[in-house]
């Protein structure tokens, strides 16, 4: 018997048994990913700040979109802005 960390794992790999996942041939977006994954193992800091529910629920909704955790896009976009990807208006 497998045991799953909860019941959206058991989900995924029951789909990945079932539905035979295809790879995604698309080296952009691969690229993209290797990104996001690259940054998300190179934490070593953290800090906490302050937003407003508002805010906060739209940044988790656009991370659910993205199909990433919350603190995954607020530390894409900081990074994102400290390259200049990101501009100001202020």
């Amino acid at each position: 018997m497998t045991n799953y960390i909860d019941e959206e794992e058991k989900e995924i790999i029951e789909s990945l048994h079932k539905e035979g996942w295809k790879p995604n041939l698309n080296k952009d977006l691969n690229k993209i990913y290797e990104e996001y994954a690259r940054n998300s193992y190179e934490f070593k800091n953290s800090i906490e700040i302050k937003l407003t529910d508002k805010d906060m629920k739209k940044i988790q909704l656009q991370a659910m979109q993205e199909g990433i955790p919350f603190q995954n896009l607020i530390s894409m976009l900081v990074h994102k802005f400290n390259e200049g990807k990101v501009l100001m208006d202020i």
